[in-house]
């Protein structure tokens, strides 16, 4: 009996030169809609699907493979006699390769001006119901889902006249890896639609972007996934100008430096290390931006990782030029700024578009056996309930530097401490067990510079221990959440210290 295959694709990249060779090792196909027009254009002879189910296509294509003469032929067990009297009986012939991809539905909903009904009409049904035949069936039936695969299907039919059943069975298993993306995709959007905040299981795809050396130890393997239709405001958007290949730790301090600069409307610039800030900067220009940032830690930023929210010139590039950095990513490089850069030979240079910087995507944090998912922290300054409740208010400089050390804060590991001046950050306490462990390592870090500086934490003072130490600095201005019971220890000893204190309400936690 001639071998048959079925051949039903939206993405026809390389669909012709395979039909065409299918035919050179025995295949009829069968073929339906554009598919099929596209095939009979090229001069290959297809059998329409409803030669074979004896049915037309209806209800406006929804419904043409949706048939028993298609998933019989799919489904059978060719070693089972009677499987075999069943189909024989019902003149159901045995497909032997299933080459389909699925309606665009990714790209559909990516269009700007995509309505609702357009989205669902690319909802695939017969599609995906086939691929789940054949896969399920693939001790006898090879499915392909990527053009990529078409060559080595080919070669094995040359070579041995069939494919091998180690090849069908990864084929099936990337089968339904593309099913189970692409029904993933459809139930983010539909549940986006409805508005469900929670629901009661929670399916995401991502796409391989990059095999990783290794992970954050050279004793781990690690891989990096790119999320479909995720912000381009992300590493995983980013385009590479120059350098060698990102690794894991360089991808998990870049996005911690992009979620940092992202809180600066004017000029500013972040080195960060280990996923903590150790320096920003504000300024006129990014070349003073990037000044300031240096000046915060000239010695942690060896090796680091630099986010600038402008375009490099060439005046901030000799600056960059001098220290041993990982990589520097800004929106734009002007040439002459490249010029100087790319004589680094494993410096990486990235740009990102910073216009798509409002994305506020969720935060997904796995743990052993689960996976806890939150609202990404957009919380600001603007949006808090402010009380001043000491004695003093702060001075409008004082307040720069409040909103500053605020801005930055947030994006440090907890217990944080930052101490700034309006505009750059003096000294960084992360990670620490105790706040005021966390406000002397940022305090001793910012020395004598301490004087009249301010002082940020991501959450309130459980006593007025850190307040005593933050005065005996000279810090003149402190913000902080706010609402321990033990609130009136901390006001009054900033009140003893002369110091101006504000409270926001709002804590900003980052484990």
């Amino acid at each position: 009996m001639t071998k048959r295959a079925l051949i039903s694709v939206s993405d026809k990249t390389g669909i012709v030169e395979f039909a065409k060779q299918l035919k050179e090792v025995g295949f009829e196909i069968i073929s339906t809609g554009g598919t099929s027009k596209a095939l009979q254009e090229a001069g290959v002879e297809v059998i329409g699907i409803s030669d074979v189910t004896n049915f037309p296509e209806i209800l406006d294509g929804r419904v043409k493979t949706l048939h028993p003469s298609v998933h019989g032929g799919l489904l059978a067990r060719h070693d089972d006699p009677d499987h075999k009297q069943q189909i024989e009986a019902h003149n159901i012939q045995p497909i032997e390769l299933v080459c389909v991809n699925l309606y665009p539905f990714q790209q559909t909903i990516a269009k700007a001006d995509v309505t609702v009904e357009d989205a669902i009409e690319n909802i695939d049904i017969g599609g995906p119901t086939m691929l789940r035949s054949a896969a399920k069936n693939h001790e006898y039936v090879t499915v392909v889902v990527d053009p990529s695969d078409y060559e080595t299907v080919i070669a094995e039919y040359k070579a041995e006249g069939k494919t091998t059943f180690a090849t069908r069975r990864a084929l099936a298993a990337k089968v339904f890896r593309h099913t189970a993306a692409y029904d993933s995709v459809i139930s983010q959007y539909m549940t986006e639609l409805v508005g469900e905040k929670q629901p009661e299981s929670v399916t995401y795809t991502y796409d391989l972007q990059q095999s990783l050396r290794y992970g954050e130890n050279p004793h781990q393997q690690a891989a990096f996934y790119k999320k479909p239709l995720g912000s381009t405001f992300s590493i995983a958007n980013a385009t590479q100008l120059h350098g060698k290949e990102l690794s894991y730790n360089n991808i998990n301090d870049a996005n911690a430096a992009l979620q940092i600069v992202k809180e600066f409307e004017g000029p500013a610039a972040v080195a960060v290390k280990h996923n903590n800030p150790c320096g920003v900067g504000t300024g006129a220009s990014i070349f003073e931006a990037f000044s300031k940032a240096y000046e915060a830690d000239s010695t942690s930023i060896f090796g680091g990782i630099i986010a600038l929210n402008g375009e490099v010139d060439v005046e901030t590039a000799k600056k960059l030029h001098e220290i041993f950095l990982e990589i520097i990513i800004a929106p734009s490089f002007s040439q002459e700024a490249l010029d100087v850069l790319t004589s680094k030979k494993n410096l990486r240079l990235l740009t990102i578009p910073f216009s798509d910087n409002n994305v506020a995507e969720k935060v997904m944090t796995s743990v052993e056996g689960g996976l806890l998912v939150q609202d990404a922290d957009m919380y600001s300054l603007e949006d808090a309930n402010i009380t001043v409740p000491t004695k003093r208010q702060p001075t409008d400089e004082e307040w720069e530097a409040l909103k500053l050390g605020w801005k930055v804060v947030k994006h440090v590991k907890s217990n944080a401490i930052v101490v700034t001046d309006r505009q750059m950050t003096l000294g960084v306490g992360a990670g620490q067990m105790n706040r005021v462990g966390s406000a002397k390592i940022a305090l001793e870090q910012a020395g004598e510079k301490a004087k009249g500086a301010a002082l940020a934490s991501d959450a309130f003072f459980p006593m007025g221990d850190t307040v005593e130490v933050a005065a005996k600095a000279g810090i003149t201005a402190i913000i902080q959440t706010g609402g321990s019971i033990r609130d009136e220890d901390s006001i009054k000893a900033a009140d003893e210290a002369g110091i101006a204190m504000v409270f926001t309400g709002v804590r900003h936690f980052k484990h």
